[in-house]
């Protein structure tokens, strides 16, 4: 893997900044054929297949975090570096047999781009002009809004008043959020991979997000970044092709590693996380970078998950939920008035420096090699292996 200066990616160029971060995620090993899920210790890989045979399975032990700290007891595998660069193996997304669900409209930024998609019906050259006449009302009157707050529906009554209310509008200052299943178990693809784009759009987007880890009794254990990838002019023309726009090969990372909850990161912590994008293009020298504040979400991660993981939501094994962007690129690149869209070959960079970093390059969905495997597959990599009885 090489970074945008077309330097190879190290350990460094994707680790947090603060070296206290307690660390999960998974591999795939090359000395032994399979995927294991390991512990970051420095610059090293420990292997905790001995703990656990999948990460949906170690996150459902208890006091996780007291267990890691004593790393000496798990044997080490290798560098980061050796993983990073491709020579011991590759970088898997941290997460593997749970559900893969996202929370759409969660900022008041996106849902004012959400509802200039919807009313754009997927045409990118109509987006600049309906956005002009929609955000200085929209926004106006959504900054600050909490959802589901009495405040947020005298705001549906004035918007439905002046007949400008969106099915967007509702999930995302209403009571209910919208949650969705973003990607079925074990097709995340991890740090390094390639992320698809589906060859029927031409306009469409990165969505860096926070990602909790969350176990099958709906405790939230860590969190980790995503890109939720999105075909804008696809779900723009109707929101019903949401699974098209959204669920495609390789069209959801994660990564590059879960961070445990302990002493120094927290639930709090999560609310107050700065997520980064940068965009590079290969082809065309295109930059683009943005900022998104957790700190303006406007439903908070703990709401979120608990409408995701609840008595009438269960996931046995856990499930990983995408908490949603307020980073919708506006930015102009192939022609003046037509926003951002991906093009073959730009690198996306997503991160914070209390998760560090997810690099992932852009190509077509039909052109991807699989990065990640089938559970049949998973769990016969494991008996081959001895691990299964």
């Amino acid at each position: 893997m090489t970074n945008h200066t077309g330097a190879p990616l190290t350990a460094s160029d994707i680790l947090p900044l603060d070296e206290n971060a307690l660390l999960i995620g998974r591999v795939w090993r090359k000395d032994v054929d399979g995927p294991s899920p390991v512990l970051v210790d420095g610059l090293s890989l420990r292997d905790l297949t001995g703990l656990a045979l999948t990460t949906s399975q170690l996150l459902e032990l208890p006091d996780l975090a007291v267990t890691l700290t004593d790393m000496n007891r798990f044997p080490v595998i290798g560098t980061l570096d050796d993983f990073v660069s491709g020579k011991a193996g590759s970088l898997l997304a941290p997460c593997d047999l749970q559900a893969v669900k996202a929370a759409g409209v969660t900022f008041a930024d996106s849902m004012v781009e959400r509802v200039i998609e919807e009313q754009a019906k997927g045409d990118p050259a109509r987006a600049e002009e309906i956005r002009g006449k929609l955000k200085p009302i929209i926004g106006e009157n959504l900054k600050g809004v909490q959802a589901g707050s009495e405040q947020a529906a005298e705001v549906k009554r004035l918007l439905q008043d002046l007949d400008l209310w969106s099915q967007y509008l509702e999930v995302g200052i209403g009571p209910d959020a919208e949650v969705f299943t973003k990607a079925l178990p074990m097709s995340s693809v991890g740090c390094g991979a390639e992320v698809g784009i589906h060859p029927i759009s031409d306009w469409n987007n990165p969505e860096p997000e926070v990602v909790l880890a969350i176990r099958s009794d709906s405790t939230i254990v860590g969190a980790t970044l995503g890109n939720d990838v999105n075909l804008r002019d696809v779900e723009g023309r109707s929101a019903l092709l949401l699974g098209k726009a959204k669920d495609n090969n390789a069209s959801c990372a994660i990564g590059p590693f879960i961070r445990l909850f302990d002493a120094n990161f927290t639930l709090e912590d999560v609310g107050k996380i700065e997520v980064s994008l940068k965009v590079t293009g290969e082809s065309d020298g295109f930059e683009m970078e943005g900022v998104s504040q957790m700190s303006a979400i406007s439903r908070s991660p703990a709401d979120l998950a608990s409408q995701t993981l609840n008595i009438h939501h269960q996931y046995p094994d856990g499930a990983m939920l995408f908490l949603g962007t307020m980073f919708a690129p506006v930015k102009d690149r192939r022609a003046p008035g037509q926003g951002f869209t991906h093009e073959i070959g730009d690198q996306v960079n997503i991160s914070s420096p209390a998760l560090g970093t997810l690099v992932n390059w852009v190509d077509h969905t039909n052109a991807i090699a699989p990065w990640t495997f089938g559970t049949a597959a998973l769990f016969t990599n494991l008996a081959k292996r001895g691990l299964l009885s």
